[in-house]
């Protein structure tokens, strides 16, 4: 054995080279003061397998390259989802302008936000959908990297910035509709939010459910 591995380890190691069933091996632990979530941990280090030794899993491991990769992919979905409510907001403001506004809605700045929004969605998209493509490939081939700390960690950032963008959104609609301010301008742009992060939320939250049933 590894110098490297902890008491629980050892344990369960020898338990399963001695015969001894996952079952009976977890509830020695569990009697001795483990907790579930470390017996299970230190149980899921090795295959349900029914080889004569205990069959190890993979250990995930994070390298420079995988950091860099997931970094790039989330960055320019933010990218992508900021730039799509922007040039949204852009457009509502085009073809439902403001009566009050003490300037024309398409004007220099305006249209400056036109084209920085289109032409950031032009770079960031194609490079978001071509960086999943190269990551579902390769987690095709493999299937352990379904479990990268990397990703599950952005992951949940963006279910975390997603779900907050959600609360933010409904607050200010209901708040709107109970001062009898809520306008077809706003309601539009309270729908735009809500698309594009509810899309995103669901994306990433049935993507969590389908690695845990797979991995």
């Amino acid at each position: 054995m590894a110098a490297g591995l902890t008491a629980l380890e050892r344990f369960v190691h020898q338990s399963l080279a001695s015969g001894h069933s996952r079952q009976n091996t977890a509830q020695a632990l569990v009697a001795a003061g483990w907790s579930e979530a470390q017996v299970r941990g230190a149980l899921g280090a090795y295959a349900d397998s029914d080889f004569p030794v205990p069959v190890p899993r993979p250990r995930v491991s994070v390298s420079a390259r995988e950091t860099f990769v997931y970094l790039l992919t989330f960055s320019a979905l933010y990218v992508v989802a900021f730039h799509l409510c922007a040039l949204w907001f852009d457009l509502i403001g085009f073809y439902l302008p403001d009566a009050i506004e003490e300037y024309p809605y398409w004007s220099g700045g305006v249209d400056d936000s036109l084209r920085s929004s289109v032409a950031a969605l032009a770079v960031a998209f194609p490079l978001f959908a071509w960086l999943c493509h190269r990551i579902d490939a390769d987690v095709r081939r493999n299937p352990g990297h379904r479990l990268s700390p990397v990703r599950r960690w952005l992951t949940y950032l963006t279910l975390f910035l997603a779900a907050a963008a959600l609360i933010c959104d409904a607050s200010a609609l209901l708040y709107h509709w109970l001062g009898g301010e809520l306008s077809l301008r706003f309601g539009l742009k309270a729908l735009a939010v809500a698309a594009i992060a509810g899309s995103a939320f669901g994306y990433y939250m049935r993507d969590l459910q389908r690695e845990e049933t797979q991995a």
